[in-house]
């Protein structure tokens, strides 16, 4: 019989996050291991859970913070009462707080608790905070992203043990096929959610400052829109692109697809990062995969994940940004060492065979 390994979720499996895609591909790697995952999750959106190679338990939701969290701890009840996991691995605050009330009731104290932070310690309301630290006092183990949030972990906290496991991306990047690596001019690619951590304008400022600083260039840009009121956002920092590089020189994309960003990047030489937060850097990593250089802003977790001095900026000196791309376009031999690093990084510390390995072993120590 395979040991159970549960996912608790308060947002529904096909809904996309950071969250809810490195679960996707944690349950998808243990398919041939000892392990059975099973996802708690509220109702899909458009999937059905037919479609996924592991079983995924829905639950309902209603309208309402105070109303969703009775929902949740009944289903929570319900359903790990009935399934009986050996591990309980959680990666969101409110599953987190939700399964604490449970513990703290006295429910499924023979369970092993793993919880994964994917933000960052000072991220956090400090009446969130509160709760997540006594949910986390019967914790086995507690997960970060990187090691600068470990240490965030360990200064303001007394949770114990706190370990690293880096981050991955989805199964779309698995694969690099080099003949799909586009040749052909000098190109930066950006992408992001439209938020005010990722600073847009700063990303228009760079294009200006690149193009006056005599780089020839396009740009390739994807922008995900949530919320009315995203598009002028949109219309905003594409408009401002094409007025700095003309309307030939910019392409841009909305809402693309995991499957179609894999692709995005094969056309991008250099990514550049702009945001003012990031706990830890996914879309950087997506790029390394592609085989792009990267320049970002000095950040939160962002830093430890590029790795390189060189290679980062604070977002009021943009020029060293500007003088590092200009470096690359000028010298091609400089321009493929950096996308070579950078791809070497990705293999060896962020991709989907390390993180599962590193999972793996965590959980065979547990059980």
């Amino acid at each position: 019989m395979k040991t159970k390994v549960m996912y608790l979720l308060e947002y529904p499996i096909d809904l996309p996050g950071g969250a809810q895609m490195s679960t996707e591909s944690l349950c998808e790697g243990l398919g041939n291991t000892e392990f059975e995952p099973v996802v708690v999750c509220p109702g899909l959106l458009k999937k059905k859970k037919e479609a996924y190679p592991f079983r995924i338990i829905e639950y309902p939701m209603g309208e309402g913070r105070i109303r969703n969290l009775g929902m949740r701890l009944w289903a929570f009840f319900k359903i790990i009462g009935k399934e009986k996991p050996q591990v309980v691995h959680i990666q969101m605050p409110e599953s987190l707080i939700t399964y604490g009330l449970l513990r703290g009731m006295g429910c499924f104290r023979n369970s092993r608790l793993i919880f994964t932070d994917r933000g960052l310690f000072y991220g956090y309301r400090s009446h969130s905070m509160a709760l997540m630290k006594a949910a986390l006092r019967r914790a086995d183990l507690m997960l970060t992203t990187t090691q600068f949030n470990k240490s965030l972990w360990e200064k303001g906290s007394r949770i114990r043990p706190v370990r690293v496991v880096a981050n991955t991306i989805s199964g779309a990047f698995l694969e690099y096929e080099p003949a799909k690596r586009n040749g052909e001019g000098f190109v930066l690619g950006f992408a992001g959610r439209v938020c005010e951590e990722k600073n847009w304008p700063l990303a228009v400022r760079l294009v200006q400052m690149v193009r006056e600083a005599g780089v020839e260039c396009q740009v390739e840009i994807v922008m995900s829109v949530f919320e009315s009121g995203d598009m002028d956002v949109v219309n905003e920092t594409v408009g401002g692109m094409k007025r700095a590089l003309g309307e030939e020189n910019v392409r841009s994309h909305l809402d693309y697809t995991q499957a179609q960003m894999a692709d995005f990047y094969y056309n991008v030489d250099v990514f550049v990062m702009t945001s003012q937060f990031e706990s830890f850097g996914k879309a950087a990593v997506e790029a390394m995969s592609r085989k792009c250089a990267v320049i970002s802003t000095d950040v939160g977790g962002l830093s430890e994940v590029i790795g390189k001095a060189e290679n980062l900026y604070q977002a009021d000196h943009p020029e060293k940004a500007v003088a590092y791309i200009r470096k690359v376009w000028e010298d091609r031999e400089k321009r493929k060492e950096e996308q070579e690093y950078f791809y070497r990084r990705y293999k060896e510390e962020y991709s989907q065979e390390r993180c599962l390995a590193d999972h793996l072993k965590i959980y065979r120590q547990l059980v």
